[in-house]
C-alpha cells in the first residue's frame, strides 16, 4: 500500500525565545490538520521526531501532541529518535503505521536549541557521535566532520573552492525560502576567506561550511494513496528506504558513506528508476563536506570528483539536478528533529507547486530526499512525486 502526503505544516526556523517545544509542537499540529482538511479525531496514529539530547528540560514529549487538542487523548502516540535523521525516522514510522492499517498518521518534527548555551550545544551534538573514540573532540560534532574534511583534502586534494562553492549556492536559494533562519545571499568570496565574520571552525571548514543552530518544528499528515484521492492534494511516496551504518568511524571509511550510497541504491531500485529522473534532491548539509560527499554517495560523480558537480554547475537550481532549492540545512537552519520532517514539506510544497515565489521549480516530478543521522550513521532517502 502506497503512503501519500496529503497536508503539511512548518514554522519559520530560527531563534524564537517566546517558543517552547510544546508550543511548536502544538502549533504545527493543528496547522498540519487545518491543511489536511481533516480534524483530531480522524487521526488514527501520532509520531513525534524529537532528538533533544539535552536541549529541553522537558523529555517524553510524545503527549504534547495531544495538547493541540483533546481529541488526541488515547490515540496512539510514540516519540522516535535517530540523531540528525530523527524527523525522516518519524515519516518513515509514520509510512508503516499507514501501510499496517491506519488511516491518518500525524508526524511532527521539532527542535529546541537557542535556549542552550554555546559550548553545552557542542557536547549534545557530540552525544550522536561514538564517545569512546570522539567524545574528547575539540569542537564538538563540528570537530568531527572537521576531521573529515581534513582526511579528504589529505586523499583528494583542497577542496575549499568547492565547499565555498556549496555553502554560497545554498545561501542563495534560502534567499527566496520565507521558512529559512538565514536569508542572505554572501556570494562565493565571503565563503571562502577567512575573515573575523567567518572564521575556522574545526580544521578546513569555516564558520559558512556550518549549518545554524536553530528552534523550528513542521509536521505532515499521512494517509493511503486510496484515500488521498479523495483529498484536495497529494503527494505519494514512490520508495523509502534506511540504512543504518556501524557508529564508530574506525569500522568503516568514513569517506565513503556508504550507508547513504546504500540508501539510495535501494530507493532508485525500488522505484524503478535512475538518479536523474530525479527533478531535484534535498540533502543532508550539516557541513559543507557532507554535501560534497554525498554528491559521490548517491552517484552524481565518482569517488573524489564531487567538487565537478557544484564547479560546473550541475547541483545549482537551474543545473541539471538542483540540490537543495530550499537552501538546505545551511541557509535553512537544522532544528534536528525536525529536520527530516522539514525536507518531506519543502519538497511536497515544489510538487504541488506550492512552494514560496522565487523558491518554486518548474514542473518538478519526482523528488529525492536524503536525510542523515550521525556521520553517515543513520541514512534515510525518500522519493516523492505528486498523485496522478
Amino acid at each position: 500500500m502506497t503512503a501519500s502526503i496529503v497536508g503539511w505544516a512548518h514554522t519559520p526556523f530560527g531563534k524564537f525565545d517566546a517558543e517552547t517545544v510544546e508550543s511548536l509542537v502544538v502549533r504545527v499540529a493543528n496547522e498540519a490538520l487545518t491543511d489536511a482538511g481533516i480534524s483530531a479525531g480522524d487521526v488514527d496514529e501520532i509520531v513525534l521526531g524529537h532528538f533533544n539530547a539535552g536541549f529541553s528540560q522537558q523529555d517524553f514529549t510524545a503527549s504534547l501532541v495531544l495538547q493541540a487538542d483533546p481529541q488526541f487523548r488515547f490515540k496512539p502516540a510514540t516519540r522516535v529518535e535517530n540523531a540528525c535523521a530523527t524527523g525522516s525516522a518519524a515519516v518513515h514510522q509514520g509510512i508503516r503505521a499507514i501501510q499496517t492499517g491506519a488511516k491518518f498518521v500525524l508526524v511532527v518534527g521539532v527542535e529546541q536549541m537557542t535556549k542552550t548555551p554555546g559550548p553545552e550545544i557542542g557536547r549534545n551534538l557530540l552525544r550522536a557521535s561514538y564517545l569512546p573514540e570522539d567524545g574528547d573532540t575539540p569542537g564538538g560534532f563540528a570537530g568531527v566532520f572537521g576531521k573529515i574534511a581534513q582526511a579528504y583534502f589529505q586523499k583528494y586534494g583542497d577542496q575549499s573552492d568547492a565547499l565555498a562553492l556549496i555553502a554560497a549556492k545554498n545561501h542563495k536559494n534560502g534567499v527566496a525560502n520565507p521558512y529559512a533562519q538565514m536569508r542572505k545571499d554572501f556570494g562565493f568570496e565571503f565563503c571562502r576567506a577567512e575573515s573575523d565574520k567567518n572564521p575556522f571552525v574545526a580544521g578546513p571548514l569555516k564558520r559558512t561550511d556550518c549549518s545554524l543552530v536553530s528552534d523550528g518544528a513542521a509536521a505532515l499528515v499521512l494517509t493511503d494513496s486510496e484515500t488521498a484521492k479523495t483529498m484536495g492534494k497529494a503527494v505519494n511516496f514512490r520508495a523509502t528506504a534506511h540504512a543504518q551504518d556501524f557508529l564508530p568511524m574506525s569500522k568503516r571509511d568514513i569517506l565513503q558513506f556508504e550507508g547513504c550510497t546504500v540508501a539510495w541504491q535501494r530507493a532508485l531500485e525500488q522505484a524503478g528508476a535512475k538518479l536523474y529522473d530525479l527533478s531535484f534532491v534535498e540533502t543532508h548539509d550539516c557541513f559543507t563536506v557532507a554535501e560534497l560527499i554525498e554528491y559521490e554517495a548517491m552517484g552524481l560523480t565518482p569517488r573524489g570528483q564531487g567538487a565537478r558537480a557544484i564547479k560546473e554547475g550541475w547541483t545549482l537550481k537551474d543545473g541539471k539536478l538542483p540540490i537543495n532549492p530550499s537552501g538546505g540545512l545551511k541557509a535553512k537552519g537544522h532544528p534536528i528533529g525536525a529536520t527530516g520532517v522539514s525536507m518531506h514539506v519543502m519538497s511536497a510544497m515544489q510538487l504541488t507547486g506550492q512552494a514560496p515565489e522565487g523558491m518554486q521549480l518548474k514542473n518538478p516530478e519526482l523528488a529525492g530526499i536524503f536525510n542523515m543521522g550521525g556521520a553517515a550513521v543513520a541514512n534515510y532517502v525518500s522519493l516523492l512525486e505528486p498523485a496522478k
